[in-house]
C-alpha cells in the first residue's frame, strides 16, 4: 500500500487496511498546504492495555491515538470512536513535526491537530460557552496539564487549545496561521514567531486569549440562555407595530361609507326605536 505500513491484528484487518490507504493519500493542512508526509507505519490497536504498551506508559490510559514523530509512527484504538478521526488527528501532529523545527508547547500542538483534523464545530463551541460560564479559563501551564489530566478535563482543554491556534490565526493581518508556521519552519523560537505574527507574547498573548474567549463564548452563552429569544420576541413586536401603522389608512378608508339602508334594516325594530311588539300579545 504505496509507503504506508499497517500493522494490526486479523480482527481489525480491514480497518488498518482502510486507515492505510488513507494516510496514503496527499492532504491538505491548515496553515502548511498539501504535504507528502512520506514513508510511516499505522498501527491499530485494541483496549486501553495495548494502547499503554504502544505509548510505553507515556500517554493517558483514556488516550485513543499517538503520534511517535521520530520513528514515524501512528497509533489509532480500534474499539474508539470514530478510527478515521483520530487517525487525521494523529497525522495532523506528523504533518505539524515534520514542517516545524524546534519545540512548540503542548498546547499549540493539540489545538493545531484539533483544527487541521477538521474536529472543531459547534460542540466544542458550546463546550466552551459551559466553561466561560463557570469562569475557568486558564492559563497555558494549566492547560498543558489538564490536556494530560482526567478524561474530562482534557475534552475541555482539546477544544480550548484549538481556540487558541485559531485565535493567534485572526491575530495576523492576513487572518492565517502560514505566517507564523512559515517562521516557525525556518528554525525561528516559537516566542518570537508568535510576537512577529501577532504582536503577542507571553503574559499579553495569555491575558488578550481569555479576554477573546470570555468575549466571543459569553455572547454565544447568552443567547443560549435566552437571549437569542428575547431578540426574536423584539423583532416580532416590532413587525407586529409596524404592520397595525401600515394597516391603519386601508382600515380608515374601508370604514368610510358603510351605511345601512331603510329597507335593509330588521323588520321587527320600529323606526322609532321602541321595543318590538310581541306578535302574542294584546291586540290595540
Amino acid at each position: 500500500m504505496g509507503r504506508v505500513t499497517v500493522i494490526a491484528a486479523p480482527r481489525d484487518a480491514a480497518l488498518g487496511v482502510a486507515l492505510g490507504e488513507w494516510a496514503d493519500r496527499l492532504h491538505e493542512w491548515y496553515g502548511l498546504g498539501r504535504r507528502d508526509l512520506g514513508p510511516l507505519a499505522v498501527t491499530v490497536v485494541r483496549g486501553a492495555a495495548a494502547f499503554d504498551t504502544l505509548s510505553r506508559g507515556r500517554l493517558p490510559s483514556w488516550g485513543a491515538g499517538l503520534t511517535l514523530p521520530g520513528a514515524r509512527v501512528v497509533g489509532v484504538r480500534a474499539d474508539a470512536d470514530e478510527p478515521l478521526r483520530i487517525l487525521r488527528h494523529e497525522l495532523a501532529h506528523l504533518a505539524l513535526h515534520q514542517s516545524v523545527r524546534g519545540r512548540v508547547p503542548l498546547w499549540f500542538d493539540e489545538g493545531y491537530a484539533v483544527v487541521a483534523a477538521g474536529e472543531w464545530d459547534r460542540l466544542e463551541a458550546l463546550r466552551l460557552n459551559l466553561t466561560v460560564a463557570r469562569g475557568q479559563v486558564p492559563t497555558f501551564p494549566a492547560l498543558d496539564a489538564e490536556l494530560r489530566g482526567s478524561h474530562a478535563s482534557a475534552a475541555t482543554a482539546y477544544a480550548l487549545s484549538a481556540s487558541v491556534v485559531l485565535f493567534l490565526a485572526r491575530s495576523n493581518p492576513t487572518r492565517s496561521l502560514a505566517p507564523l508556521l512559515a517562521r516557525l519552519a525556518s528554525g525561528e523560537p516559537f516566542t518570537d514567531a508568535v510576537l512577529a505574527t501577532t504582536g503577542l507574547v507571553g503574559d499579553r498573548l495569555e491575558t488578550a486569549w481569555q479576554r477573546d474567549v470570555k468575549r466571543r463564548h459569553g455572547l454565544l452563552l447568552w443567547t443560549f440562555a435566552g437571549g437569542g429569544w428575547a431578540i426574536v420576541g423584539l423583532v416580532l413586536i416590532i413587525a407586529v407595530r409596524w404592520r397595525k401603522r401600515w394597516d391603519r389608512p386601508r382600515r380608515a378608508a374601508l370604514d368610510q361609507g358603510w351605511v345601512i339602508p331603510a329597507d335593509e334594516a330588521d323588520p321587527e325594530v320600529p323606526a322609532d326605536g321602541s321595543p318590538p311588539l310581541d306578535p302574542n300579545g294584546p291586540k290595540p
